[in-house]
């Protein structure tokens, strides 16, 4: 039984083994860092306790996670909303950086124009696009899903052509020279090419999308973490707004860990190149 040019390339690949982990959740990466992290926590507490500073200016971490807890229903109720909102605008951001990427791969006419724009896009104010967006699009989800894709499609996006653009030039001469199309070539060469690029920018993305969403928040919401820290400034609730920032921090390490999964299950032997 003969086999085809496209399944050799794709079958040259070797396996990931299923016992190791990738590098980005061991555990022993994260231990110098939880250790800082518990140093500057315990020096905050003890000046906070020593100084007698007042709560509504620095309170201490042990009340920040008291008053937290105390009020982890109406927290958790506002996380959700950002988490939707993050999720959702993500996920457009994530559809439209695909699209970019692929039409630029295969004209290298559009490359030429829309990379030039893509950098240009970066220098746009988002501080001063969100107001704009509340006032073209309402107070609905959709000008929050439009800043969380905004600060999040131009790494995924630049990601993506670089990926492709990396591509073996021997293996698509290969292909070539077998009959192989520019379609075949993209899918057993240049997309494999793409993954680690694009999951290195995945992580970048993901955690921009969690800010994004927060900010946008802050200039109109009617529910969310930001509209939840804006409110408890203004009622001086200091230990209440450092508790929705443990929140979003939180939930941006668990959607970033969670893209090591992801790569893990698509793609493992981009997961080990990582090791």
């Amino acid at each position: 039984m003969s086999i085809s040019p496209t399944d050799r390339v794709a079958n040259d690949r070797p396996a990931a083994p299923a016992s190791r982990r990738p590098a980005g959740v061991r555990p022993a990466r994260w231990a110098p860092s939880m250790i800082l992290v518990a140093i500057l926590i315990a020096v905050w507490e003890s000046y906070v306790r020593l100084a007698d500073v007042s709560p509504r200016v620095l309170p201490a971490p042990s009340r920040v996670v008291v008053q937290g807890w105390a009020n982890r229903e109406v927290i958790a109720g506002h996380a959700a909303s950002t988490l939707q909102v993050t999720l959702l605008g993500f996920a457009l951001a994530l559809a439209v950086s695909w699209i970019i990427a692929t039409c630029v791969d295969f004209s290298p006419w559009l490359r030429r124009a829309v990379v030039p724009l893509l950098v240009i896009s970066q220098t746009l104010p988002i501080v001063a696009l969100a107001p704009l967006m509340i006032i073209w699009f309402g107070f609905g989800i959709l000008p929050k899903l439009l800043v969380v894709a905004l600060v999040t499609f131009f790494p995924m996006t630049v990601g993506l052509v670089e990926g492709f653009a990396s591509a073996d030039r021997d293996s698509d001469r290969l292909l070539r020279s077998m009959g192989a199309s520019r379609r075949q070539q993209f899918r057993y060469v240049r997309l494999p090419s793409a993954i680690p690029r694009f999951f290195t920018s995945l992580r970048i993305g993901i955690t921009y999308a969690v800010v994004g969403a927060v900010f946008a928040e802050y200039v109109g919401a009617s529910s969310g973490l930001g509209i939840y820290m804006s409110q408890q400034k203004n009622a001086f609730r200091t230990d209440l707004v450092l508790a929705a920032v443990v929140v979003t921090a939180l939930c941006s390490v668990v959607l970033f860990l969670s893209t090591y999964l992801v790569q893990r299950i698509v793609a493992p032997w981009a997961a080990e190149d990582e090791r």
